[in-house]
């Protein structure tokens, strides 16, 4: 919107895709607990998307009454429709592709196939949300076209994953190799905003 050319924005997610689900149908259904899986990248595990209403306020065209009535909705429905279907709560769907957002779903298999795929390609290794990132790329490239991932966390993060991808451990930065055997340090104490203020104030001299 502000010149950047770019061709597409695509959004990754993993197997809880609330926001896959929204630029593929126009359907936007927040997950109830039961429905919110533990996956092996972590990061992506929402039930519902954060600052997605700045996107919704773009694509009703900064109507702002309507997208606070939408989100109204969220709260004591679960979701709002914008397919256009019979009964829906509008038929902006159709306007997406002009924002250039597609999207797409990786899930567990479809993580260790592609670090497999990258560290055998590249000799890198990734961690599994840039492997979710990957795969998803991979389905919406476009000749003579670049595509650019956001790598957004260490591979070592995810040791058991790597390991089960790869079968070794991910590399560490120099100074975490021996982590797990350091000291940890905690203090324990009440859940007082006032104690605790004076616990940060007292140890970094603010």
């Amino acid at each position: 919107m502000m010149g950047l050319p770019i061709d597409k924005l695509v959004v990754a997610t993993n197997e809880n895709d609330v926001l896959d689900e929204f630029f593929t149908t126009g359907v936007y259904r927040v997950r109830k607990s039961a429905e919110t899986y533990h996956t092996t990248s972590p990061s992506m595990d929402i039930s519902k998307a954060s600052n997605f209403e700045r996107f919704i306020y773009d694509l009703l065209d900064g109507d702002s009454a309507r997208v606070a009535a939408l989100f109204k909705k969220v709260e004591t429905a679960g979701g709002f429709d914008l397919s256009g279907h019979p009964g829906s709560d509008g038929d902006e769907f159709a306007k997406i592709a002009q924002f250039g957002f597609v999207s797409g779903k990786s899930v567990h298999a479809d993580r260790l196939q592609t670090i497999r795929q990258v560290q055998a390609k590249y000799g890198i290794t990734i961690d599994t949300h840039t492997a979710d990132g990957i795969k998803v790329a991979q389905e919406n490239l476009a000749p003579g076209v670049p595509m650019i991932v956001l790598e957004t966390a260490l591979p070592a993060k995810f040791n058991e994953t790597i390991r089960e991808a790869l079968g070794h451990d991910a590399e560490r930065p120099a100074g975490f190799e021996n982590i797990e055997a350091l000291p940890q340090r905690f203090e324990v104490m009440t859940a007082d905003i006032n104690q605790m203020k004076a616990y940060i104030s007292r140890h970094t001299g603010l």
